[in-house]
C-alpha cells in the first residue's frame, strides 16, 4: 500500500514530481456548496512558491492553479475536485551528472532500496514540490474553517541559532523569513544568506497557532487531534520533530508548574498545547517543528553510486538555502486539513 492520500472524510491524495509535467491534488469529501475560485487557491500558492526572495531557491515558477473538476458555477459540487498546476521551468539536465549517485540527506538511498527505480531530477516524488498538492488542499480546508472562525497562521521562531524573542502578526508576511520578531529578523536572514554564501543551508523552528477550535474534537485513543497532527506535520518533507504547548520544556517542570488549572473564566495557562486526552479544550493549539537544513548543498561531500562504490558529490541546481520560512505555508494547511477532517468525523462528515 502507497500513501499518497490523506484523511478520512476529508481526503486528499497529492500527484505528481518535482520535473513531471504537473502536480496537483485530488480532494474528495468537500461538502457541496462551498463558494470556492481559483483565486482562493492561488492566493496561498503565492504565499508558498519559490524565487520570492534572496532566501528561497532562485527556481521561478508562477504555479498558477487549474479547477478541473468538482466546482461548478462558483460552488463546489460535492464530488472530487481536482486541481492542477503545470511545472514549467523544470531543468532536469541540472541532474545529469549525479543521477547514479545518492544524495546525503535526500530520499535518493531509501527510494532506490524500495522501489528498484527513481525519478533522479530534483528528487522526484519525494521533493517538496509535491507539497503544492497539500497547499491547494489546505486553501480549501481553510475556507471551510473560515465559516467556523477558525483560523490558523505560522510563524518562524528560530534561524539556525537566532531565536524570536517577540510577537508581530502583522509582520509575518512582510518578511521574507515570516518571523513575528521585527528585531530577530535582521539576524535570521543574515544567517540564511551567510550559509548560502558558504555553499550551505540552515535550518529553523516554525510555530503554529491554531485559533478557535471548539472543545471536544478528537478521537482516542490512537486518533488523537495531537497526535493526528503531529502525523500531518512529520509527513512534510524537512520536518525532524514535533512538540505541543511546553512541548521538551516539560521534561525539566514540576506537575504544579505544568498542568492547566481551570477557574469558571478558563484555563490560567496553557502547558498542554491546547488538547487533553488528545481531545481539543477550546484553547488555543500551539504546536512547534524543527526543520532541518537543506540537504541540496554545493559543498563536496561523501556518497556513494547505486553499485555502491565510494563517490564525492556536490549536488547543482536552485534550492532554498532555508525551506523553513516556506514550510510555514505548507504546515497551515496539513493543520487545516486535519481540523476539518476531524471536525467532519466528529459531525459525521456534515460540518456546513
Amino acid at each position: 500500500m502507497y500513501s499518497n492520500s490523506y484523511g478520512e472524510s476529508f481526503r486528499i491524495t497529492t500527484f505528481g514530481e518535482s520535473h513531471g509535467a504537473a502536480v496537483g491534488v485530488i480532494i474528495d469529501g468537500c461538502p457541496a456548496g462551498l463558494e470556492l475560485n481559483e483565486e482562493d487557491i492561488q492566493k496561498e500558492l503565492d504565499r508558498r512558491k519559490p524565487g520570492q526572495s534572496k532566501v528561497s531557491t532562485l527556481r521561478k515558477e508562477d504555479d498558477k492553479v487549474e479547477i478541473l473538476s468538482g466546482v461548478f458555477e462558483g460552488r463546489t459540487t460535492g464530488t472530487p475536485i481536482a486541481l492542477m498546476v503545470r511545472n514549467t521551468s523544470q531543468r532536469s539536465q541540472d541532474y545529469n551528472d549525479i543521477k547514479d549517485l545518492f544524495r546525503p540527506g535526500h530520499a535518493d538511498f531509501t527510494y532506490f532500496k524500495k522501489f528498484g527505480i527513481r525519478d533522479y531530477r530534483g528528487g522526484g516524488r519525494a521533493s517538496a514540490r509535491e507539497t503544492i498538492g497539500r497547499v491547494a488542499a489546505g486553501a480549501v480546508a481553510k475556507k471551510i474553517l473560515a465559516l467556523k472562525g477558525i483560523d490558523i497562521f505560522g510563524y518562524i521562531v528560530q534561524i539556525e541559532n537566532v531565536k524570536a524573542e517577540n510577537f508581530d502578526r502583522d509582520f509575518i508576511e512582510q518578511n521574507p523569513v515570516r518571523t513575528a520578531d521585527r528585531n530577530a529578523y535582521p539576524l535570521m536572514e543574515e544567517a540564511i544568506l551567510k550559509a548560502k554564501q558558504e555553499l550551505d543551508s540552515v535550518g529553523g523552528v516554525v510555530e503554529l497557532c491554531i485559533k478557535n477550535v471548539p472543545a471536544g474534537i478528537g478521537e482516542p485513543v490512537f486518533d488523537r487531534l495531537n497526535a493526528r497532527l503531529a502525523y500531518a506535520i512529520m509527513s512534510i518533507p524537512a520536518v525532524k520533530g514535533v512538540e505541543f504547548g511546553a512541548g521538551f520544556k516539560a521534561a525539566s517542570m514540576r506537575g504544579s508548574e505544568n498542568n492547566d488549572e481551570i477557574t469558571p473564566e478558563g484555563f490560567l495557562s496553557n502547558n498542554a498545547g491546547g488538547t487533553l486526552g488528545g481531545i481539543s479544550t477550546g484553547q488555543d493549539i500551539v504546536l512547534r517543528f524543527a526543520v532541518k537544513p537543506t540537504s541540496s548543498i554545493l559543498t563536496p561531500k561523501r556518497t556513494i553510486d547505486k553499485n555502491g562504490e565510494a563517490k564525492e558529490i556536490i549536488t547543482k541546481g536552485r534550492h532554498d538555502p532555508c525551506v523553513a520560512p516556506r514550510g510555514v505555508v505548507v504546515a497551515e494547511a496539513m493543520a487545516a486539513l486535519t481540523i476539518v477532517d476531524m471536525m467532519m468525523i466528529d459531525r459525521k462528515r456534515n460540518i456546513i
